[in-house]
């Protein structure tokens, strides 16, 4: 190891990196928000409406507390059908210009077991380049939008990233 970090671990990263596919599903109203919920597929796993519907229940749980962080009702879901495990992050943005962000975390194909994620776990790199396209939509339609808030949020609503991220 190098007294600037473990580069062995970092190029065995590397080695196994591999595109990831994201998909939206759809927006829609859930627990006071306007809900973007994506499947993210690690190769050989998929996330349709089937998986999805339970992990909607969870988010509606955690959105249900969103008037007591300052949300502003707009929240993004990421269900990771992932190569070691399930992930299901909500993300939603509050008052302040912050974000909150949950995640969830559990063996694959098994929602009922999914269990909130440890302290300080954040965003793997296929999620982090969905949030990044999040962070970029709410910016561009909501917060530097012409127009009512309707239009505002219905443009940021539509525009979902869909395809590869690496």
């Amino acid at each position: 190891m190098s007294d600037h970090g473990d580069w062995g671990a970092a190029m065995a990263l590397a080695d196994d990196h591999h595109a990831r596919t994201a998909r939206p599903l759809g927006s829609r109203r859930l627990a006071g928000h306007v809900l973007k919920p994506y499947g993210l597929e690690a190769p050989g796993r998929t996330v349709g409406e089937a998986e999805l519907a339970p992990v909607l229940h969870l988010a509606a749980d955690h959105l249900a507390l969103g008037r007591h962080r300052g949300s502003l009702g707009l929240a993004v879901l990421v269900a990771h059908a992932g190569g070691d495990g399930d992930y299901v992050l909500v993300h939603s943005w509050i008052e302040g210009h912050m974000s909150d962000l949950a995640i969830w975390t559990g063996p694959a194909a098994r929602p009922a077991e999914l269990r909130p994620g440890r302290a300080g776990l954040a965003p793997c790199v296929w999620e982090a380049a969905i949030l990044s396209h999040e962070r970029e939509a709410f910016v561009r339609h909501v917060l530097d939008g012409t127009g009512p808030a309707e239009r505002r949020v219905a443009a940021w609503a539509a525009d979902a990233l869909a395809g590869e991220v690496r």
